[in-house]
């Protein structure tokens, strides 16, 4: 016959059960793969198309900077040509002004006469 015993006291803590065999690391997958899904090729499309923009906008910065410098020559060359036309202006006027008769006509309309005869003093 089956006795009785009693209600038995209930254990609140579980020892740690030891395992001896070794496990093995925990596989870290991504969850697009444990999903079974993969990445769309959207993505691949927007960043080709970024790119192309980034590759465009480059070449369009390069020609422009391209463009100012030859504006930038030109301008340079023009002044230049300006300069030079000044320049020999003023080697004219110098050669024109610099010979005897011009210096005798200013130093007459500034109230200049000539010199008179020169005047020897005898030595003692």
């Amino acid at each position: 016959m089956a006795v009785y015993q009693g209600a038995r006291a209930r254990q609140t803590f579980l020892p740690p059960r030891t395992v001896d065999t070794p496990t093995l690391e925990r596989r870290r997958a991504r969850s697009a793969v444990r999903a079974r899904r993969r990445p769309g090729r959207v993505g691949i499309l927007l960043g080709g198309i970024a790119l192309a923009f980034l590759l465009a906008f480059f070449s369009l910065v390069q020609s422009v900077r391209v463009s100012a410098t030859g504006y930038e020559i030109d301008r340079l060359t023009n002044q230049r040509t300006t300069l030079e036309a000044q320049r020999d202006e003023l080697v004219a006027d110098l050669n024109r002004l610099g010979r005897g008769p011009a210096i005798r006509k200013q130093a007459i309309d500034l109230g200049l006469d000539q010199l008179a005869e020169p005047l020897v003093v005898p030595a003692r």
